[in-house]
């Protein structure tokens, strides 16, 4: 990735390798990826984990499909106690097991990184929602305290816009062609951060991560799964919950973040009037979280 030029680094930007002067000012939102660890499971699978922070509460955070420890420790960022990060199977440095992967079997993951972990408080994005709802359908009292943010899909699919999504970043992975790789990932990027040094240190650490541990295939068939065949075993989840949704997110349709606040009963709904929270309204998001998970 050294030789990598693709965009050309906005002025004020990175515009030499390494650290120094010539690096991005700002890497938000993602942070700089400490080393993490393997760890084995009772299901067989070894996933990648990082632990953050000391002492207790112990939250466990988990990521959307495509993504991983590096997008979503921003997150975790106000939270006291310690926090538990991991990548789903097919992600990062975990384990890929034959095919094909349902929402049981990440709920599998996620609940063998919370008990391993001693986590009470959970929070997921996106795919991590839809793991957190499968693993609360089978276990109700798991967790004290949950955060639902951009849930993708409860009990009806809405899965083209992800299927396209995970096959352009699948095929672009396997090409190895990191300007290929980069047209798919800047999607990701809110069009007014894409031409900034916070975007293009995103996009590199991005594209330096999936270069270097891919993902595996068996991904593309997730957006056609559902967490659950209804909404109705959420009613007996008893801990309180925050469910964040946007406006105009394609990914991810605030009518499902609607629909997973009323089957929980103690839930509070959160909608921004625009998608990209994480980069224009980060402060009241990070607030947000933080604030409801430390109460």
């Amino acid at each position: 990735m050294r030789g990598f030029r693709w965009p050309p680094p906005p002025d004020g930007g990175p515009r030499t390798w390494g650290p120094g002067p010539g690096g991005p000012r700002t890497g938000r939102p993602a942070l700089p990826e400490p080393e993490t660890e393997l760890i084995a499971t009772p299901h067989g699978v070894r996933l990648e984990r990082l632990v953050t922070g000391s002492g207790d509460p112990v939250t466990v955070f988990a990521h959307g499909l495509g993504n991983g420890i590096a997008t979503t420790r921003p997150f975790g960022s106000g939270v006291t106690g310690r926090k538990v990060f991991f990548q789903f199977r097919g992600h990062g440095r975990s384990d890929s097991p034959p095919g094909p992967w349902s929402y049981l079997d990440l709920a599998r993951d996620l609940r063998a990184v919370a008990d391993l972990g001693g986590a009470t408080r959970a929070f997921g994005a996106s795919l991590g929602a839809g793991a957190l709802c499968r693993l609360l359908s089978e276990s109700p009292d798991r967790f004290d305290r949950l955060v639902f943010f951009l849930p993708a899909a409860l009990a009806t699919r809405h899965g083209e816009v992800a299927r396209r999504r995970i096959n352009d970043l699948l095929d672009a992975v396997a090409g190895g062609d990191a300007a290929a790789l980069a047209d798919v990932v800047a999607v990701e990027l809110p069009p007014a951060v894409r031409n900034t040094p916070a975007g293009w240190a995103y996009l590199r650490q991005r594209l330096d991560q999936l270069l270097r541990d891919g993902l595996a295939p068996g991904l593309a068939g997730l957006p056609d799964q559902v967490p659950l065949d209804g909404p109705g075993p959420l009613a007996a989840v008893t801990a309180p919950a925050l469910v964040i949704g946007c406006a105009g997110d394609d990914l991810h349709p605030v009518g499902v973040a609607e629909e997973l606040a009323a089957a929980l009963p103690d839930a509070t709904l959160h909608v921004y009037d625009r998608p990209g929270v994480l980069w224009s309204e980060r402060a009241d998001l990070r607030e947000r979280i933080a604030g409801f998970l430390n109460g």
